[in-house]
């Protein structure tokens, strides 16, 4: 595999993506449903769609920031990041959709509205990483593609967009380190780079990533 050259149109068509997947994987989501494990240890369904949800929240600072000048960090706290996916469990079925479908659209909206200079504006994401705001539709496409799959609803790695899935890998490899990738079809090296279920026979065994 060689280095995947991404750009913003690219991640915009990949947060688009994710985010349907994400909102057709709880369309139908009952009490049980929403209730029931994900694919993420320890994670049921509910944990889940507030950690989706409270990421288009955070990401709704840094665009703020982008827009304004005015520094808005992702988080207050770690504490604060950790109390949203919590917060998952004690709501209804209902209340996690509506909070998933308002804050993606909030959150496509205010990325709609950066000019081409706001673009170029560095922001601090969670991890201290500075960053232009570009960067931050590829990192809502990490969070919406990789955790549509993380609902255990019937979409799998081989669903989501190929150049995704190879820049994906480029960006993971690079983090993680292995020198040589091993050989099977892209979505299931990428589920295996994540840490998710995978058929590559041989492969050493990895931690969830995201």
């Amino acid at each position: 595999m060689t280095d995947a050259v991404r750009t913003l149109a690219d991640a915009r068509a990949w947060a688009g993506t994710g985010t349907e997947l994400v909102l057709a994987a709880v369309a139908d989501l009952d009490e049980a449903g929403f209730s029931a494990d994900s694919a993420l240890p320890g994670w049921t369904r509910k944990h889940l769609a507030a950690h989706v949800a409270a990421n288009a929240d955070a990401l709704c600072h840094l665009v703020h920031w982008a827009a304004t000048g005015e520094e808005t960090p992702m988080y207050a706290s770690a504490e604060e990041r950790a109390a949203g996916i919590a917060r998952g469990p004690a709501l209804s079925a209902e209340e996690l959709r509506s909070w998933l479908t308002a804050s993606a659209h909030r959150l496509a909206e205010g990325l709609d509205g950066l000019t081409d200079e706001q673009w170029q504006h560095q922001v601090v994401t969670a991890q201290g990483r500075t960053v232009p705001a570009t960067e931050l539709l590829w990192m809502r496409a990490r969070e919406v593609c990789v955790h549509a799959v993380d609902f255990a609803v019937g979409t799998a790695f081989a669903d989501l967009p190929d150049g995704f899935l190879t820049a994906l890998v480029d960006e993971i490899r690079d983090k993680r380190g292995p020198a040589d990738l091993p050989y099977g079809p892209l979505p299931e090296v990428a589920a295996w780079l994540t840490g998710r279920p995978h058929s590559l026979a041989d492969a050493p065994e990895l931690g969830p990533w995201l």
